[in-house]
């Protein structure tokens, strides 16, 4: 066998259509696109544009809306604060906010605080000062003989302070 021997198995490759080679190969003169205009030129996208009809984008109706005062907290769980003392990144007793950043967690930039979140196991007893708490995070905190603080008040609304 010689090298200028080898090919490819039939069928294995697409022989691509050439375009625009005369009446005989089926695809001549405009290259199957149709008569001169916009979308016979190379490079053209029209998405979204339905011949003049009004598009679906703006048939359809707004919903929602982007809160420009909206609080966002660097979300940590209990599972990483267990591991970054088990790796000697954090000691056991009182943590607050800046030895969790300090220990690498909480990572985000333009974030309020530190919101705990309860995924995880903690094994260790320490008081954590959090600006937010889940209930699943807090209570197993407490369970490992430990305690959870935190900075923000949960906001209530008149109806639930009424109720």
């Amino acid at each position: 066998m010689k090298l200028n021997d080898l090919r490819d198995n039939p069928g294995a490759r697409y022989k691509a259509k050439r375009l625009g080679r005369g009446i005989g190969s089926g695809k001549g003169k405009t290259s199957g696109k149709g008569v001169k205009g916009q979308k016979a030129r190379e490079g053209v996208s029209l998405n979204g544009f339905e011949g003049g009809q009004l598009p679906l984008y703006r048939r359809l109706p707004k919903r929602g809306f982007t809160n420009l005062f909206r609080v966002e907290y660097a979300p940590v769980n209990i599972g990483a604060v267990q591991r970054a003392i088990d790796e000697g990144r954090l000691a056991p007793g009182a943590i607050d906010e800046a030895g969790l950043r300090a220990a690498g967690l909480g990572r985000g930039t333009g974030k309020a605080g530190i919101r705990l979140l309860g995924h995880g196991e903690i094994k260790a007893a320490v008081t954590l000062t959090v600006s937010g708490a889940s209930a699943t995070a807090i209570s197993a905190v407490e369970a490992a003989g430990g305690s959870v603080t935190t900075l923000v008040a949960k906001a209530t609304t008149a109806a639930q302070a009424a109720g």
